[in-house]
Protein backbone atom coordinates (compact mmCIF):
# COMPACT_ATOMS: atom_id res chain seq x y z
CA UNK A 1 0.00 0.00 0.00
CA UNK A 2 1.33 3.44 -0.93
CA UNK A 3 1.78 5.86 1.92
CA UNK A 4 -0.08 9.17 1.89
CA UNK A 5 1.84 10.53 4.89
CA UNK A 6 3.37 13.91 4.17
CA UNK A 7 2.36 17.19 2.58
CA UNK A 8 0.67 17.46 -0.80
CA UNK A 9 0.03 20.45 -3.10
CA UNK A 10 -3.10 20.75 -5.23
CA UNK A 11 -2.18 20.85 -8.94
CA UNK A 12 -5.37 20.16 -10.89
CA UNK A 13 -9.13 20.12 -10.39
CA UNK A 14 -12.08 19.03 -12.46
CA UNK A 15 -15.75 18.33 -11.97
CA UNK A 16 -17.58 15.66 -13.98
CA UNK A 17 -21.36 15.41 -14.30
CA UNK A 18 -23.18 12.09 -13.87
CA UNK A 19 -23.51 12.04 -17.66
CA UNK A 20 -19.73 12.30 -18.01
CA UNK A 21 -19.45 15.89 -19.25
CA UNK A 22 -16.95 18.32 -17.78
CA UNK A 23 -18.40 21.05 -15.59
CA UNK A 24 -16.66 24.19 -14.34
CA UNK A 25 -13.59 23.11 -12.40
CA UNK A 26 -13.60 23.82 -8.67
CA UNK A 27 -11.22 26.30 -7.06
CA UNK A 28 -10.49 28.09 -10.35
CA UNK A 29 -9.16 25.08 -12.25
CA UNK A 30 -5.54 24.07 -12.86
CA UNK A 31 -4.27 27.63 -13.38
CA UNK A 32 -5.77 29.03 -10.18
CA UNK A 33 -6.39 26.22 -7.72
CA UNK A 34 -4.46 26.52 -4.50
CA UNK A 35 -4.38 23.92 -1.79
CA UNK A 36 -2.31 22.03 0.71
CA UNK A 37 -3.07 18.70 2.35
CA UNK A 38 -1.03 17.16 5.15
CA UNK A 39 -1.32 13.67 6.61
CA UNK A 40 0.62 12.82 9.76
CA UNK A 41 1.60 9.30 10.78
CA UNK A 42 -0.44 9.68 13.97
CA UNK A 43 -3.70 9.73 11.96
CA UNK A 44 -4.35 13.47 11.84
CA UNK A 45 -4.83 15.51 8.68
CA UNK A 46 -5.49 19.10 7.59
CA UNK A 47 -6.68 20.40 4.23
CA UNK A 48 -6.97 23.98 2.92
CA UNK A 49 -8.36 24.77 -0.57
CA UNK A 50 -9.09 28.01 -2.40
CA UNK A 51 -9.49 29.73 -5.75
CA UNK A 52 -6.50 32.05 -6.13
CA UNK A 53 -7.70 34.16 -9.07
CA UNK A 54 -6.93 37.86 -8.52
CA UNK A 55 -10.32 38.90 -9.83
CA UNK A 56 -13.61 37.11 -10.28
CA UNK A 57 -16.36 37.81 -12.78
CA UNK A 58 -19.38 39.79 -11.58
CA UNK A 59 -21.59 37.62 -9.38
CA UNK A 60 -18.93 34.97 -8.75
CA UNK A 61 -17.82 34.06 -5.24
CA UNK A 62 -14.38 32.86 -4.30
CA UNK A 63 -14.46 29.21 -3.38
CA UNK A 64 -12.67 28.29 -0.13
CA UNK A 65 -12.75 25.34 2.21
CA UNK A 66 -10.65 24.00 5.04
CA UNK A 67 -11.02 21.19 7.50
CA UNK A 68 -9.08 18.81 9.71
CA UNK A 69 -9.63 15.67 11.68
CA UNK A 70 -8.60 12.11 12.28
CA UNK A 71 -8.29 9.87 9.24
CA UNK A 72 -8.11 6.24 8.20
CA UNK A 73 -6.67 5.03 4.90
CA UNK A 74 -6.92 1.43 3.69
CA UNK A 75 -5.03 1.83 0.42
CA UNK A 76 -8.12 2.69 -1.62
CA UNK A 77 -10.36 4.88 0.50
CA UNK A 78 -9.71 7.80 2.85
CA UNK A 79 -12.19 8.49 5.65
CA UNK A 80 -11.73 11.72 7.59
CA UNK A 81 -13.77 12.42 10.71
CA UNK A 82 -14.01 16.23 10.59
CA UNK A 83 -13.60 17.95 13.97
CA UNK A 84 -12.78 21.51 12.80
CA UNK A 85 -13.85 23.22 9.59
CA UNK A 86 -14.55 26.54 7.85
CA UNK A 87 -17.87 25.11 6.60
CA UNK A 88 -20.23 24.17 9.46
CA UNK A 89 -21.92 21.59 7.21
CA UNK A 90 -18.72 19.49 7.36
CA UNK A 91 -18.45 19.51 11.16
CA UNK A 92 -18.72 16.09 12.81
CA UNK A 93 -19.11 14.28 9.46
CA UNK A 94 -17.15 11.52 7.79
CA UNK A 95 -15.68 12.80 4.53
CA UNK A 96 -15.05 9.78 2.33
CA UNK A 97 -12.74 9.93 -0.69
CA UNK A 98 -11.62 7.24 -3.11
CA UNK A 99 -7.87 7.50 -3.70
CA UNK A 100 -5.99 6.40 -6.79
CA UNK A 101 -2.53 7.24 -8.06
CA UNK A 102 -1.57 8.43 -11.54
CA UNK A 103 2.21 8.18 -11.66
CA UNK A 104 3.32 10.58 -8.89
CA UNK A 105 -0.09 12.25 -8.47
CA UNK A 106 -2.58 11.32 -5.76
CA UNK A 107 -6.15 11.58 -7.05
CA UNK A 108 -9.03 12.17 -4.62
CA UNK A 109 -12.68 11.64 -5.57
CA UNK A 110 -15.54 12.02 -3.08
CA UNK A 111 -17.86 9.05 -3.06
CA UNK A 112 -21.35 9.83 -4.38
CA UNK A 113 -23.29 12.29 -2.20
CA UNK A 114 -20.32 12.82 0.15
CA UNK A 115 -18.59 15.83 -1.37
CA UNK A 116 -19.16 19.56 -1.01
CA UNK A 117 -21.40 19.73 -4.09
CA UNK A 118 -24.10 17.52 -5.56
CA UNK A 119 -23.99 18.64 -9.22
CA UNK A 120 -20.99 16.51 -10.18
CA UNK A 121 -18.02 14.57 -8.95
CA UNK A 122 -14.99 16.64 -8.07
CA UNK A 123 -11.60 15.20 -8.91
CA UNK A 124 -8.59 16.75 -7.17
CA UNK A 125 -5.02 15.87 -8.17
CA UNK A 126 -2.16 16.40 -5.72
CA UNK A 127 1.62 16.19 -5.92
CA UNK A 128 3.73 15.31 -2.91
CA UNK A 129 6.03 18.08 -1.67
CA UNK A 130 9.59 17.20 -0.70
Amino acid sequence: MRSITGTWQLVQTECISEEGTLLSPPYGGADHCMGVLTFREDGRMVCVLCDSRKELSAGQRREYNSYCGSYQFDGKQLITRVDATADPAFFDTDQIRDITFEDDLMVLRPIKNNGPVSDGQRVLRWTRLA
